[in-house]
């Protein structure tokens, strides 16, 4: 229970990778940390590609970054909803700016590449979108999870275990400091 009184945000749309979530979700709870959900309306069920639902905690406009110890963006075609919102984006921005974790999993790195953060940093992603991720200034490798300082990125759901394990070790480390 390492991260006990850690409270970490998942970020939630419609059309999420079902197990891109709830994986990470449950490692993270797993270590002790509180996992809220934030979408764009508080209250509202959003529904995975497979039909598993989650409910949003908060909505975007409640969070704020300085309260959250690290953010989990779930892939699918959640992404590039989310990336539509600017206080998606700004919360992205302000996260990394203070260097506290940003997981993010397969089509996620979208969220990235619209907060504008990835100028110079190493990442993976689905190789779906690996020009993309090129194009916004990254160095992609195609390994299961890379982590560049507080980006922790991953491929695609065989990769989850490793990926939840870099971003609990993150946070962990982050709470040592």
């Amino acid at each position: 229970m390492s991260l006990h009184n850690k409270t970490v945000i998942c970020l939630l749309d419609d059309e999420f990778e079902d197990l891109e979530l709830w994986y990470p979700v449950y490692r993270v709870r797993e270590a002790g940390a509180t996992v809220l959900y934030a979408g764009p309306e508080k209250g509202k069920k959003h529904i995975g590609k497979y039909g598993v639902p989650a409910v949003a905690d908060l909505s975007f406009d409640e969070v704020n970054s300085t309260d959250i110890a690290g953010l989990l963006v779930p892939g699918g075609w959640a992404p590039d909803k989310l990336r539509r919102y600017p206080k998606v984006l700004e919360l992205v921005q302000e996260l990394d700016a203070a260097g506290k974790p940003i997981g993010q999993i397969c089509h996620a790195g979208w969220v990235l590449i619209s907060a504008k953060i990835l100028q110079g940093r190493k990442v993976t992603s689905t190789p779906g979108i690996r020009d993309d991720m090129e194009n916004a200034g990254a160095e992609w490798f195609d390994e299961a999870v890379v982590v560049d300082g507080n980006i922790i990125s991953a491929r695609r759901p065989p990769d989850l275990p490793p990926y939840a394990k870099a971003f609990v070790d993150a946070l962990e480390q982050q709470a040592q400091a």
